[in-house]
Formats: C-alpha cells, sequence, structure tokens
C-alpha cells in the first residue's frame, strides 16, 4: 500500500500533493514541506497510509475525538 502526502485546509479541503512506495520518502517530504510552511499559512500537510488515494481521502476527512486531557 502507497503512503499519500496531502495539504489539508481548515475547511477540510484536501490536496493532493504525492504518493510514494515508501514510508522514508513520504516522511521526509512531508517534513519539507512543513518546513516551508510560514506564520499566515492556513493548511498543514498530512501523511496517510492506505490502499488507494478514496481510502486516503475518506481516512482524512474523518473527525476524531479528541484525547482527553492528560492522557498520553
Amino acid at each position: 500500500m502507497p503512503y499519500f502526502v496531502y495539504k489539508i485546509y481548515p475547511n477540510r479541503t484536501l490536496d493532493y500533493i504525492e504518493s510514494f512506495d515508501k514510508y522514508r520518502d513520504a516522511k521526509n517530504q512531508t517534513r519539507s514541506l512543513r518546513s516551508e510552511l510560514n506564520e499566515n499559512d492556513t493548511h498543514t500537510f498530512r501523511l496517510i497510509y492506505a490502499a488507494h488515494e478514496a481510502e486516503a481521502k475518506r481516512l482524512l476527512l474523518i473527525k476524531r475525538e479528541e484525547r482527553p486531557a492528560g492522557e498520553e
């Protein structure tokens, strides 16, 4: 399964950036993109492991519950 890199906007809009076969390559690309962000940018970058692009989008758009305070 490939690793997908997406740009995510506050309104939960996704822009596909690239996919990678190796985790290390995807992680490095995501870190590089994040390092180029400045304080005025409202988007972020996420890495997701999924069978295909549609599944990656679905997983990124799932609303996750916040972890309780103090729980690590």
